[in-house]
């Protein structure tokens, strides 16, 4: 018996989560079909493989190009392409709760809680005031991104292109996507400290979370002192910190004799801090990934890994989870019953989900590697492939932080292998435990527990 279209519609959307889901996935299809277009690429003609996989990477503002996106596609192309970053950086639910609003519309709670998850939040802050501060936040970084990054980019193109290239890698940044129109990123500006700086700015604020931001904004302009910030703020903040200069440092002492051979000292600097910035959430480079040293891929891995904030444009399982993690550890070897940090205890609740989100992450990214290395090298000694068993880890954990750094084997990928990357791509940007929410059932809760007992560990 089929169920009447309203109620198919409710029990499909009842929840927030697949609501994500399926904005998303027809976001990703209508992208892929407008790229098809023969007006999107100069040839006239692209694999929709090709144009699935570039749709999905701009929508999960992920980076990874199976094509040069500055050869292939025209203007209009690469504006679509612009189009798709901006939406899925800002996020779906938030433009369509605007365009809701400017019809005089409520807020449905679905929507409601949808926000409440993704952007962390809390019972003192509205939800139209927290829309409005990213909107804001947007528009006024982009812009003044925009403006600095022209004094670099006018010079090499026309006036009408210089624009367009300000603009298009301005918001690329801000989104954390990565997307770059020159088809070796910034590797020939890696000694040019404005631009660097700047696009590593960008990728820095658009990856602590628009929650942070407000947050910030609302302490400057209300001059409090720092200890007025929330503790989710002073995580994220201080991890932040701490993970850039630790991974700045570790760049700069295992790639001196490698790809900073040659350079000088500040020179070295500045590439060590923009590869640091950008492994943890963009894909930008300005060295050539695929000539780092095992350690320093390893090391780029586990920053993929990390992620960016909650409510951010960045991926990953997230820097508050990896804190969390970390502050559970030092604890307990410390003697102290629960986790502490900044004179505040971290709730049982934050904890469980820290340590869910991680096992979901780390299930989903072990069977990404398994599938991607069986359509990739199949079943052939590991004598025969050396080096490709790195490489496509690298790949599927950069498609699955969204971050969308390669070692250059994101080309040469087979069909089935594309849209595996597409598919990480996909549950890195939305989250594994959204994905699991999405498609599981709420029981009953249950009324009792049962008697505790220990298990030998260590």
């Amino acid at each position: 018996m089929k169920l009447p279209l309203y109620k198919l519609e409710k029990s499909f959307t009842s929840s927030p989560a697949r609501i994500s889901i399926l904005g998303y996935a027809s976001l990703i299809v209508s992208g892929a079909f407008l790229l098809c277009l023969p007006i999107s690429t100069i040839n006239r003609h692209i694999q929709f493989v090709d144009a699935l996989f570039t749709a999905a990477s701009a929508v999960c503002v992920t980076g990874l190009t199976s094509v040069d996106t500055g050869a292939t596609f025209t203007l209009f192309g690469k504006m679509v392409i612009l189009g798709l970053i901006q939406v899925g950086g800002v996020g779906i639910m938030v433009l369509s709760t605007l365009f809701l609003f400017s019809l005089g519309k409520k807020i449905s709670l679905n929507g409601k809680m949808l926000l409440k998850d993704t952007y962390n939040l809390s019972g003192g802050k509205g939800t139209l005031s927290l829309i409005k501060d990213i909107v804001l936040f947007t528009a006024v970084v982009e812009f003044i991104g925009s403006v600095v990054l022209f004094s670099r980019f006018s010079s090499d193109q026309t006036a009408a292109m210089g624009i367009f290239y300000c603009v298009f890698h301005s918001v690329s940044a801000f989104c954390n996507a990565g997307f770059s129109l020159f088809p070796d990123s910034f590797t020939g500006y890696s000694h040019d400290w404005i631009l660097n700086l700047t696009i590593s700015t960008l990728i820095i604020i658009g990856g602590i979370g628009f929650v942070v931001l407000s947050e910030m904004k609302n302490l400057i302009f209300s001059r409090r002192s720092l200890s007025h910030l929330t503790l989710h703020t002073k995580v994220v903040l201080s991890s932040t910190a701490i993970l850039l200069f630790v991974s700045t440092a570790a760049f700069f002492l295992l790639e001196s004799s490698n790809t900073l051979k040659g350079m000088t000292i500040p020179h070295k600097f500045l590439v060590s801090f923009f590869q640091s910035v950008n492994a943890r959430t963009a894909g930008f480079n300005t060295v050539q990934i695929g000539e780092l040293t095992n350690e320093t891929l390893l090391l780029t891995i586990l920053l993929m890994f990390i992620g960016a904030a909650p409510g951010s444009c960045g991926g990953g399982i997230k820097v508050t989870t990896f804190s969390t993690l970390m502050i559970l550890g030092v604890s307990r070897l410390a003697g102290r019953s629960s986790p502490q940090i900044f004179y505040r205890r971290i709730s049982d609740e934050s904890i469980a989900k820290a340590v869910s989100l991680i096992m979901v992450s780390f299930f989903v990214i072990t069977i990404g590697i398994m599938l991607l290395q069986q359509t990739e090298i199949g079943e052939i000694s590991h004598q025969l492939t050396r080096g490709a068993f790195l490489e496509l880890i690298f790949e599927n954990i950069s498609a699955f932080g969204t971050v969308g750094l390669s070692t250059g084997v994101t080309p040469t990928l087979s069909v089935p292998g594309r849209l595996i990357v597409v598919l990480m791509m996909f549950v890195g940007r939305l989250g594994p435990l959204v994905i699991a929410v999405a498609v599981s059932r709420r029981g009953a809760a249950k009324t009792y527990s049962y008697a505790q007992d220990d298990i030998m560990i260590g």
